[in-house]
């Protein structure tokens, strides 16, 4: 599917010999949004727009990392996205081309903050001032922001997570506390590679016109983009706390496990130790205890030396 939006504002679904007029024409200022590419799209790049063989690739095979390149007349750039599905993170990627005349996007699944950005330009034209940079800002800066609700999402999974585990710690809460972890860091190392590529386009935004006031735009989704880096990093930190916390919480548990065991073994040892000693049977010990007072005796002894025990223990704090 293919969208083509004016810097003015006119939007159309766009056939690939309206694309290929509009730029045989040099008909500039426009933005060509280009959902699920199929073989006419490539050969579009290919053989009517010159790009890369390169770049068209990457395209096609997707897995890239966030980058920017350039070649003669126009710059290539891949850019992230992110969803959650679960605990799950579901990275989306974004291909653009940005040449003097026109912005070209490519991705392979539905982008809904792009439809946001076309309707936006639909409802109020001259927020695109009428010039291509501007609407280059507002796709790359709808694609930016569109993370920060899914960095929030992030952390109140984590938040659940350490209730849980300081309620009850369980191997299930541990696994998901690992699988969180490692989704994190893999969307740190894509913020990572995506801030060093917006470095590069605060460079390449002062050649568009719009000058030092374009560069400030860009500069802002900059700064969003650091944001998001450390936010990151803080999400991380939490799963390492979260980590800490169920060791802590296992250890605590199995420090009271032993106590409890240990409590209990401490009780029977006196008994033990009574009922081994005078169940000896010497003829003398079975000649001189008989009847029921040294029954008695006996009975009371064990009874005193556990009540005599529990006492100790509860006054130490062990039950």
């Amino acid at each position: 599917m293919r969208t083509l939006v004016t810097a003015t504002g006119e939007r159309i679904d766009a056939t690939v010999d309206e694309v290929r007029a509009r730029m045989a024409g040099r008909e500039g200022g426009f933005w060509l949004d280009i959902e699920g590419p199929d073989a006419d799209d490539y050969r579009l790049l290919l053989d009517e727009l010159h790009f890369h063989p390169l770049t068209v690739e990457d395209v096609q095979l997707q897995n890239q990392r966030p980058k920017l390149d350039e070649f003669a007349g126009y710059k290539f750039a891949v850019l992230f996205t992110a969803t959650l599905d679960g605990d799950e993170v579901a990275l989306r990627e974004h291909h653009l081309y940005l040449t003097p005349h026109c912005l070209i996007s490519l991705h392979q699944e539905p982008a809904p903050v792009l439809d946001d950005v076309r309707q936006r330009i639909a409802d109020t034209p001259d927020v695109t001032r009428g010039e291509l940079g501007f609407l280059e800002y507002l796709v790359v800066n709808a694609l930016v922001e569109c993370l920060f609700p899914t960095l929030d999402a992030l952390d109140e999974r984590i938040d659940a997570v350490e209730d849980r585990v300081l309620l009850r710690a369980t191997p299930d809460a541990l696994s998901r506390i690992t699988r969180l972890k490692h989704e994190v860091a893999e969307l740190r190392r894509v913020l990572g590679a995506q801030r060093d590529v917006f470095q590069r386009l605060l460079n390449h935004s002062l050649e568009r016109r719009g000058g030092q006031e374009l560069t400030l735009y860009w500069r802002d989704v900059y700064e969003n983009l650091i944001r998001q880096y450390e936010q990151v990093d803080s999400l991380r930190d939490l799963l390492t706390g979260a980590m800490d916390v169920y060791m802590s919480t296992e250890s605590n548990r199995l420090n009271t496990t032993m106590k409890q065991l240990t409590v209990i073994t401490t009780v029977f040892l006196p008994l033990t130790f009574i009922t081994g000693f005078f169940g000896m049977n010497f003829s003398w010990m079975v000649e001189h205890i008989g009847g029921f007072w040294p029954f008695a005796a006996g009975t009371a002894v064990m009874v005193v030396a556990v009540v005599a025990q529990l006492a100790v223990f509860r006054r130490w704090g062990w039950i």
